[in-house]
């Protein structure tokens, strides 16, 4: 782990509760490229009304804008929860160089059903306060339900 992981995840939880302040799946995300933070993102599915606006597909996106290039091999990407296989494909697509999430979603993360999704190049390191995303997702779907 990346004496900076924890920095950066707690960057992305913060990003986490500005969707559930906008009543939105509690997912939060930053790419950091040479110690930036150059994209961010948090869901955004519901006040889209887009199946695509996940928090992962807007901070890669922001992070494409500000390098001026599709390529994010220099990058590494925060997400509070495992990726799911959309999101999986688009890291693959980005060729991000490292990939850094917080709990596991094993209803509808990659690795149940993408596990190779990834691009080969991309190194994976989970459970950076997972707990703290755990908690979010878990206070969010107990008041839906």
């Amino acid at each position: 782990m990346d004496n900076n992981d924890e920095k950066y995840m707690r960057m992305a939880l913060a990003e986490a509760k500005v969707a559930l302040a906008m009543d939105e799946i509690p997912i939060g995300c930053v790419v950091v490229c040479d110690g930036q933070v150059i994209g961010r993102g948090h869901n955004l599915t519901e006040r889209l009304q887009d199946v695509t606006a996940h928090a992962e597909m807007q901070a890669i996106t922001a992070a494409s804008e500000t390098l001026g290039g599709k390529y994010l091999d220099r990058c590494t990407l925060y997400v509070t929860v495992e990726p799911c296989v959309m999101c999986a494909g688009a890291i693959a697509w980005a060729q991000l160089g490292r990939l850094v999430y917080g709990a596991d979603d094993e209803k509808r993360g990659y690795r149940r059903y993408a596990p190779e999704a990834l691009h080969p190049k991309t190194v994976v390191e989970h459970g950076v306060l997972s707990d703290d995303a755990s908690l979010l997702m878990k206070a969010f779907f107990k008041k839906k339900r």
